[in-house]
């Protein structure tokens, strides 16, 4: 019998220095409203977001007054 397991992991956004030539980079008005929203607000508040991201993939960047990226860990 075959199982599976479920990896827990939660979304964080940190302030990067340097971005990858290989990184998926996007401005900040290239965002979804959603996407934006949840961005701005996860900085404004300064907290641990409890969500994902709605339309950010795992390692994308958002350029906006500093680099960051969005990671599930």
């Amino acid at each position: 019998m075959a199982t599976s397991e479920t990896i827990d992991r939660s979304p964080t956004l940190r302030r990067v220095e340097s971005v990858p030539p290989d990184a998926t980079v996007r401005h900040i008005d290239q965002l979804e409203e959603p996407t934006l929203a949840w961005f701005l607000e996860t900085l404004e508040s300064g907290a641990t977001p409890t969500v994902d991201a709605p339309g950010l993939e795992d390692g994308e960047i958002i350029v906006f007054t500093a680099c960051y990226r969005f990671e599930l860990s």
